[in-house]
């Protein structure tokens, strides 16, 4: 964990101190696309597109890591069912991303894990730039040991 990371951490581990637990207990407005007892979806307030939308697990983890697998798997099974709502709704919707961000690195800037779920379509202005490489093999084994190990001490 960085030293950020920590911080942020720190800072945010409180309900209290969280935009979206606020939503998720009607501290603060949300439109409510979908509710179950772990999770929640709305409408994002600064939309890609319209119809995007966030979802999010009711219980306060600022990264993934400190999710429950069960409610993290549960994310992305709720956000498969809204992006087949997404289809049929009559807004533009010629395909759909799912977006993470995990840790202030990775773009992520509410400190509660929440999986965007939005609407494509051409000309729609949303970009991801990267610079692909192409990685030769060795590296490629390398790096897949090293997570392979990273997953072993992950389990613990």
């Amino acid at each position: 964990m960085t030293h950020e990371e920590a911080s942020v951490t720190d800072q945010d581990r409180s309900a209290d101190a969280c935009a979206f637990c606020a939503i998720v207990q009607g501290r603060a407005d949300g439109s409510t696309v979908y509710e179950d007892e772990h999770l929640l979806a709305f409408m994002d307030t600064n939309p890609v597109t319209p119809g995007h939308l966030l979802v999010v697990p009711k219980q306060h983890a600022a990264f993934l890591r400190y999710l429950p697998p069960a409610h993290g798997a549960g994310m992305f099974t709720v956000a498969q069912r809204l992006a087949a709502a997404l289809l049929e709704t009559g807004l533009r919707c010629e395909g759909v991303n799912f977006f993470l961000a995990d840790g202030a690195a990775a773009g992520q800037e509410v400190f509660h894990v929440h999986l965007h779920v939005f609407p494509r379509f051409a000309g729609d202005g949303f970009r991801v730039d990267a610079e692909w490489t192409d990685a030769p093999r060795s590296e490629l084994d390398d790096i897949a040991g090293k997570i392979r190990a990273g997953l072993d001490a992950a389990d613990g």
